[in-house]
């Protein structure tokens, strides 16, 4: 019978020993299934055909790894990047040498030569932006393109309907320059919201306009709304690392990362006694518990402690889910391992994403979604990758 309470293996003390691999001296150690990023982008893909679907890379592939995950997801197929800024955009180029990556912060003044080194291509988001990057290409004599972003409804990044119309006979004449037209869904994860009839509507009378010019306006959830919001071009992003695009209904996306953190020690209290900060979480009955090495430093929140009368996180330790007690503190978390065998030791690891508990299950209790429980995670995790050649 396999060994329920894996430890690694001790790492060496004495001085002058051999460096101590990171393994070994982790507190935590975040996995990244970067098969499980290919095999969603491949599912996405074929939902989406025939348009092609490109990836969102930004906020360090949603915590993932920006390079790894371009790297994987060049070997698939994937020949558009979407990053945020033009320092992501270098990293991603450094991964995928080939790819269209769009910049979606757009462009600034005195950043062209950048834009023009790793040939990236801004996302422009209104006039002024827009003749501040042409004056650029014209005083270099760089043509490698840039998108435009519309705005249909989310209010947030791109230019107003009017100002798109009067490039209409820009695009008529050729030799614009504009190799997407694109804008971005407020609701797509909630199918019937009326907003994406009114962002469709608006986004085909651009197209139309745009003639001859790709357009794009599906991201992950907008895939799923069928392929008339599929334009020629998706850029799916939470998706890819699990995040559920369509909440409504099951998850279709294979989970991407698994998160454990080292049980650092063992302690029993008492009926009656408290635990953590507050004195929020009361034991019923003599407890066991295990410490462990992570708490909101490192992108667990706070909100997902144990509060007497409500039903807090769980963490997997032993193959059994046990909860949170009390509240997480900055380095640190309690959980409740009454429940789970005898034999747990110190140096073992409790699973805090992964076993079946997934990133949107914790995002629920950290009362948020499943991109900022993804993006939070901190840099004191080791990070390993699978997969992916």
């Amino acid at each position: 019978m396999p060994n329920p309470f894996p430890t690694l293996a001790p790492a060496p003390d004495a001085a002058g020993a051999a460096p101590v691999p990171a393994e070994f001296s982790a507190n935590g150690i975040l996995t990244v299934d970067l098969d499980a990023v290919v095999a969603n982008w491949r599912l996405l893909a074929k939902e989406a055909v025939p348009a092609e679907t490109a990836a969102v890379v930004k906020a360090d592939a949603y915590g993932c790894g920006l390079e790894p995950v371009t790297r994987a997801l060049t070997g698939a197929g994937c020949k558009t990047f979407f990053v945020a800024t033009i320092d992501e955009a270098r990293h991603a180029r450094a991964a995928a040498p080939h790819a269209d990556i769009y910049a979606l912060d757009g462009y600034f003044t005195g950043c062209g030569a950048m834009f023009a080194a790793h040939n990236i291509r801004p996302v422009i988001g209104d006039l002024a932006e827009l003749a501040d990057w042409e004056s650029f290409c014209r005083g270099h004599g760089w043509n490698g393109g840039a998108a435009i972003h519309v705005d249909t409804g989310m209010n947030r990044l791109g230019m107003g309907l009017g100002d798109a119309l009067a490039l209409a006979g820009r695009v008529k004449a050729g030799h614009h320059g504009f190799t997407l037209v694109m804008s971005h869904f407020a609701c797509a994860e909630t199918p019937g919201h009326p907003l994406n009839a009114r962002q469709l509507a608006l986004f085909r009378e651009i197209a139309s306009v745009f003639s001859g010019v790709p357009a794009s306006l599906a991201n992950s959830s907008g895939i799923f709304l069928g392929g008339t919001v599929l334009f020629d071009l998706v850029r799916p992003g939470a998706a890819l690392y699990g995040v559920n695009p369509t909440p409504e209904a099951e998850n279709p996306m294979r989970p991407v990362v698994d998160l454990k953190a080292r049980i650092v020690q063992l302690r029993t209290v008492e009926r009656g006694d408290s635990v953590g900060y507050g004195a929020t979480w009361t034991a019923r009955r003599p407890t066991r518990l295990a410490i462990v090495a992570a708490g909101y430093a490192d992108g667990y929140f706070r909100a997902a402690g144990g509060v007497d009368g409500v039903r807090s996180a769980e963490a997997i330790v032993a193959g059994v889910r046990c909860p949170i007690a009390g509240r997480i503190s900055m380095d640190l978390m309690a959980i409740d391992i009454t429940d789970a065998p005898p034999g747990v030791r110190r140096g073992q690891f409790a699973t805090l994403i992964g076993e079946g508990i997934g990133v949107d299950e914790l995002a629920n209790y950290f009362g948020t979604i499943g991109y900022e429980v993804l993006t939070s995670l901190g840099p004191r995790y080791h990070r390993v990758y699978r997969g992916g050649a």
